[in-house]
């Protein structure tokens, strides 16, 4: 596409980048700095020039617009889950979300309901136990395991077991270490070997599970595909498996962990969701969403996400050359007060306002158009289950919680977060 562009695309200056490098070199506090410059900016990392996105419009047009233009190159975790559906591009990208795309309609995920219940029921049982005896609990480590007990359900139909838990949280080790944004960053990379082979193992015994199942399973879904379909290998049975579970829990245990904290701090908000209606009502699910969606909002786990332009062309009237590194970020997008007032304020209320609705692009934890995550609509649901569920019976007391905020793969509290648990009316 020939570019029609005459603008300059406005760029950080050298006095700028220099500042940024004297305060640390985040990567977030960079792209802060350029945002200020406008919806549409430039930087410098390296070699590298990169174009930072953050206006609604323009992420739309980037994301839902013209996907084939701006486009997905490879993926950090490409080196732990290989060619899942995370990391595959092009044809067989389109192949691989068109098979499972079906398990994750509203129809879908209700098949799987049974299991996410499941494994609610086992967490407040945890959480029960907890409050009745008065431990500290590292609440960090109990979402992680409801969020991995959860998709483990739904692959296997089996609830998650001591060892595969044990595999599962030594590779996540590797997948939390993943920088943010590199190679340009300085980052060394990540030695994957560990966790791979944690991995394999971990897809052997979803596989032998599976077999052993009388409910459906995601894995079933998979295994029928490999039967059926000679793009199925082996491999790709085991990438696609180990994406669901990376994607599945991931996300989920990061935001249910910013919410916790957030209600710590804004006790309020709690008291005002339950308030909204009884137990089971459309009134109070529809509250507790708006927990998710604002927590979502403040900490979108994807905070970064890269395009590259396939082609020479043109955003917001400046001109974009063909293999230029386009950097989106729904954390900076969600914070701007051009399109959401008081953007550092937790506020569920303006996710219950009809007729205040974000624009379009303005809010995309999950991103947006053909590649948004195929899992979103799965992930709230579980959340709000298990809100629904333990909101109402206990109230928690922070501890200890970190002071840093980890800008990596996922932006998440950068260390473990205690709590104390106590049950209503105490």
């Amino acid at each position: 596409m020939a570019t029609a562009a005459t603008s300059v695309l406005p760029e950080l200056d050298a006095e700028a980048f220099a500042r940024w490098r004297a305060g640390g070199g985040k990567v977030v506090e960079l792209m802060a700095a350029a945002r200020e410059l406008g919806p549409v900016a430039g930087f410098r990392l390296g070699e590298r020039k990169v174009v930072l996105v953050t206006g609604a419009a323009q992420v739309q047009q980037v994301l839902a617009k013209q996907p084939d233009e701006y486009v997905k190159r490879g993926h950090r975790v490409k080196p732990l889950l290989g060619s899942g559906l995370l990391c595959a591009a092009g044809e067989p990208w389109r192949r691989q979300r068109k098979l499972l795309q079906p398990q994750f309609t509203g129809r879908g995920i209700r098949a799987y309901e049974p299991q996410i219940r499941a494994a609610v029921a086992a967490a407040a049982a945890r959480w029960r136990e907890a409050a009745r005896s008065g431990e500290v609990r590292e609440i960090d480590a109990d979402l992680r395991y409801f969020s991995l007990d959860v998709i483990w359900r739904s692959l296997t139909a089996h609830p998650l077991d001591p060892e595969t838990h044990r595999r599962l949280a030594a590779a996540s080790e590797g997948f939390a270490a993943i920088p943010a944004f590199a190679p340009a960053t300085g980052d060394a990379a990540v030695d994957f070997t560990e966790a791979n082979e944690q991995v394999d193992r971990v897809a052997e015994h979803a596989i032998a599970l599976a077999g052993e199942a009388e409910e459906p399973g995601l894995v079933q879904v998979l295994l029928r595909a490999a039967a059926e379909l000679p793009d199925y290998t082996e491999r790709l049975v085991r990438d696609e498996l180990m994406t669901l579970v990376v994607a599945g829990y991931e996300t989920t245990a990061t935001a249910l962990n910013w919410l916790f904290l957030l209600l710590d701090a804004h006790p309020e908000q709690r008291a005002r969701a339950l308030a909204a209606g009884p137990a089971g009502s459309a009134e109070r699910t529809a509250a507790i969403r708006a927990l998710v969606d604002e927590t979502l909002r403040l900490y979108p786990v994807a905070w970064l996400m890269p395009r590259y332009a396939a082609e020479d062309g043109e955003l917001d009237g400046f001109p974009i050359e063909a293999g230029t590194t386009v950097l989106l970020s729904p954390h900076l997008t969600h914070r701007d007060p051009q399109l959401w007032p008081e953007p550092e304020e937790f506020r569920p209320q303006r996710f219950l306002d009809a007729e205040r609705r974000p624009a379009p692009g303005a809010y995309f934890p999950f991103g947006l158009g053909p590649r948004a995550c195929l899992g979103a609509q799965f992930a709230v649901r579980e959340m709000v289950l298990l809100l629904e569920e333990l909101l109402p019976a206990y109230r928690v007391e922070i501890t200890e919680a970190p002071a840093e905020t980890a800008y990596r793969l996922t932006v998440h509290p950068d260390g473990p977060v205690r709590a104390r648990l106590h049950t209503e009316g105490e």
